[in-house]
């Protein structure tokens, strides 16, 4: 009976070990397959902190020694990486706080014309008198600011420069302009335009174009250009341009006109450029004012220093064919040899010419008109003349030697020095190529 019992006893046993064997295998499956996953979370984890720490070097500014030396590198590489960069540009990079900079540079590309038709800086004229030299259907004045001469322009008015001859194809016109009297009830019906016209009357006629610029403070992009075409507008836009702080006071107006084409700048700025607003056969060039307040010392506008001048020669290409350049598209200041504002294209033009000819020599020759005695313009004309080489030799680099100058004061005029465009003309500087 004994080993009856024994017998399903070790049976039994032997099950049991089988099972908690399997057991065990299975455990052991287990065990090994978390020590799997346990050993892949902590690579996969590593990994992560691997890749963190890259894209932390490519997104945000590294830390530590790393930091330093990128800086270091920026430092040095800054000038050829960062587009209009400046010393506190530089500076905030070195601080580890590097922000891209950026800056938008407007290129003054205007070019005065080189042969002028007309010009006024009202010196001749009585305060309180019209300019001898225009035209109007309302009124205006001379007046002193400052101890200088303006034209104060009326309201409601359209004012015409008398100029010798029509338009030209391509022109400039420039001039100053000075407000005063305007603030935030200005209105911004207060306009000024800028108009060429097929007539020298006072209507606008049939074939026009025109820019409206406004001393509004208010508001902002106020202006507009049109153009009419047989007595039918073509099309009218906004300017667009938000120029309150630059025509409150003191600016300068350019105009550029090329056939069709026509540019304005206000300052340094441009504020206009369509290159189909002029109409055909435009002959004038009229100013017109409205919406300004009557009341005196309110919303006046006044002009000073205009200049009509022809453009399209090629004055670097006559120098060296013709061997000689007469122009009197430098200005000087009045009885003075200080050369203006203005001058600068003529000047540009010749020293270009002498730098592609290293071996050409020229005389500069200075003429005045009749005004004056005959020995303080013989004087005169010889030290403008010497002006115009000294800035040939300080910013173009052109050496002395090859500039010989010389001044005739009014004994060889090319015009009548009895009428204002006989002296402007007279008034005027040649290259003679030797």
């Amino acid at each position: 009976m004994k080993t009856f019992y024994k017998i399903p006893m070790i049976i039994a046993l032997f099950a049991m070990t089988v099972s908690n064997a399997q057991i065990f295998e299975k455990l052991g499956e287990k065990a090994a397959n978390a020590v799997e996953r346990t050993v892949e979370r902590r690579v996969e984890r590593e990994t992560e902190k691997s890749t963190d720490r890259v894209l932390d070097t490519v997104v945000e500014a590294p830390k530590g020694k790393k930091n330093k030396e990128k800086r270091r590198k920026n430092k040095n590489s800054s000038n050829g990486n960062i587009i209009g960069g400046n010393d506190s540009n530089q500076n905030n990079q070195n601080n580890g706080h590097s922000q891209p900079s950026y800056s938008a540079n407007a290129n003054f590309d205007f070019e005065p014309g080189n042969m002028a038709f007309f010009e006024d800086n009202f010196n001749r004229d009585n305060p309180g008198d019209f300019p001898a030299h225009w035209d109007t259907n309302g009124s205006g004045e001379i007046v002193t600011v400052s101890g200088e001469k303006w034209f104060r322009l009326a309201n409601s008015s359209t004012f015409i420069p008398i100029a010798a001859q029509n338009l030209p194809e391509n022109y400039t016109i420039e001039f100053d302009l000075l407000t005063t009297g305007i603030d935030n009830k200005t209105s911004s019906q207060a306009i000024v335009t800028l108009l060429l016209s097929d007539n020298n009357k006072y209507e606008k006629g049939r074939n026009w174009s025109m820019v409206e610029i406004s001393p509004c403070q208010f508001i902002g992009n106020i202006g507009a250009l049109e153009k009419v075409v047989n007595g039918k507008r073509e099309f009218r836009n906004q300017v667009g341009k938000d120029y309150r702080k630059t025509i409150n006071g003191k600016s300068r107006i350019s105009i550029a006109v090329n056939k069709s084409r026509m540019r304005v700048w206000l300052n340094d700025n441009k504020i206009v450029d369509a290159p189909r607003l002029v109409a055909d056969g435009v002959t004038s060039f009229k100013i017109e004012t409205r919406g300004l307040r009557d009341d005196r010392g309110l919303d006046e506008i006044h002009i000073d220093n205009f200049r009509m001048a022809k453009t399209g020669e090629d004055n670097r290409s006559k120098l060296i064919t013709e061997g000689k350049l007469s122009t009197n598209a430098i200005l000087f200041n009045t009885g003075s040899a200080t050369i203006k504002s203005g001058s600068e294209a003529i000047l540009k033009e010749v020293g270009e010419a002498m730098k592609s000819m290293p071996d050409m020599r020229i005389m500069i020759v200075g003429h005045t008109d009749g005004d004056g005695s005959a020995e303080s313009n013989l004087k005169l004309s010889d030290e403008r003349a010497k002006s115009v080489r000294a800035v040939l030799v300080n910013q173009y680099g052109i050496n002395m030697g090859r500039i010989q100058t010389d001044g005739k004061g009014e004994s060889s005029p090319v015009a009548d020095n009895n009428s204002s465009s006989g002296k402007e003309q007279n008034r005027r500087v040649e290259f003679i190529k030797l």
